[in-house]
């Protein structure tokens, strides 16, 4: 029989660097007495993350919902958006504050992205944008939504919260579409405490996301724009350029993780796997994703993730319920039978997988989940 770990074994945890190498970094803050209001930190992190990107079209934020907030309302987006219902909820909540209607339609099963042919069916003369998700870190179809974007002359938008790291063809991910936000929340793979990115292609959004991020001001007596207040502080800034320069070794282990865990449940019955990915995508392993069919699994979903709280290991239904499910979007119109969504969001378990996880505790894990289906 197995034991229950004997501290909570939670879905992520974030990667720290040495206390000690915070607090030395924070000698310089200390110094400069500049806490927030792009300081010399948040400056040199900008131009670290655009190396890493290799574009200077990139633009910092205090979090990745206030970032794609203020991406909508630079873009002057309107009228309807095509977006997916299975995402995180600020996805949504970011058009609603723009005060645009989403357009939820399904998602393709093997990844979780927008099915192209959906989106399409989906455009009215009302449409101005595709608002797409790398959902789990796992690109979206890119070349067939970029196809529909220039046919139907409506910009492309990638909500590419989880997607730090990921390239395909050799490229950034972050260089498709017209604009791409990530998230740096301290759940995901690369993380500045809390903290978020725009990168664009059109260089002339820089000045006007600069503005409605610092309430508009132009200078100490002018303001330009009704802005709101989302910068980046110091503070998050010292902490993402701790944890940029570790984003291989991150991305490495948890690799490490991920197979583990698809070498041991890849013959489960009843627990069906993300498929392997194109060969020319380079994946950050973002999450673990599993389907848990109860046909075959002999226990629902729902039935799992509480047997797991036994094992004092808490799992994720992301995503789950389904965002146009949620009370304040029940009154939106849906179109779409969400049919492929909806099942997937009644099976989907996202497993633990972080940096500071063993790969003992993963074939734990596992052991749990082949004990509890062969009960």
């Amino acid at each position: 029989m197995i034991k229950p770990f004997e501290k909570p074994i939670y879905v992520t945890r974030p990667f720290l660097p040495p206390l000690e190498d915070y607090c030395e970094g924070l000698k310089e803050i200390w110094e400069n007495q500049w806490l927030t209001n792009n300081g010399p930190v948040v400056r040199r992190f900008s131009k670290q993350l655009s190396g890493y990107f290799e574009t200077d079209n990139l633009c910092l934020f205090n979090n990745g919902t206030l970032a794609l907030q203020i991406a909508l309302q630079g873009m002057e987006i309107s009228g309807e958006v095509i977006t997916t219902p299975f995402t995180f909820v600020a996805t949504t909540h970011a058009l609603f504050w723009n005060k645009i209607r989403p357009v939820f339609v399904d998602i393709e099963p093997d990844y979780y992205t927008l099915d192209p042919e959906k989106v399409e069916a989906a455009i009215t003369p009302w449409t101005t944008a595709i608002l797409a998700v790398h959902v789990y870190g796992h690109p979206c179809k890119l070349n067939a939504l970029a196809d529909i974007a220039r046919r139907h002359n409506l910009k492309l938008i990638y909500d590419a919260a989880h997607a730090f790291g990921v390239k395909v063809r050799g490229n950034s991910i972050a260089h498709f579409g017209d604009l791409s936000m990530f998230s740096f929340h301290a759940t995901k793979a690369f993380h500045s405490i809390e903290g978020g990115m725009l990168t664009f292609k059109d260089s002339g959004l820089k000045q006007k996301f600069d503005y409605l991020k610092n309430f508009g001001f132009e200078n100490e007596v002018e303001v330009v724009m009704p802005g709101t207040n989302a910068k980046m502080n110091e503070f998050q800034a010292l902490m993402g350029e701790m944890v940029l320069v570790n984003i291989d070794q991150i991305i490495n282990k948890r690799e490490k993780l991920y197979q583990r865990y698809h070498e041991i449940l890849k013959d489960v019955p009843g627990i069906r796997l993300v498929p392997p990915l194109p060969t020319d995508i380079e994946y950050n392993y973002a999450y673990m994703p599993v389907e848990v069919d109860e046909d075959i699994y002999g226990l629902s979903r729902n039935g799992l993730y509480e047997e797991f709280k036994k094992y004092n290991v808490f799992t994720r239904r992301y995503f789950y319920p389904l965002l146009c499910d949620f009370p304040c979007y029940r009154a939106v119109t849906v179109k779409d039978s969400l049919s492929v969504a909806r099942l997937a969001a009644s099976r989907i378990l996202t497993l633990p997988i972080y940096y500071d996880l063993a790969l003992d505790d993963v074939q734990r894990i596992c052991d749990i989940i082949i004990e509890i289906g062969s009960n």
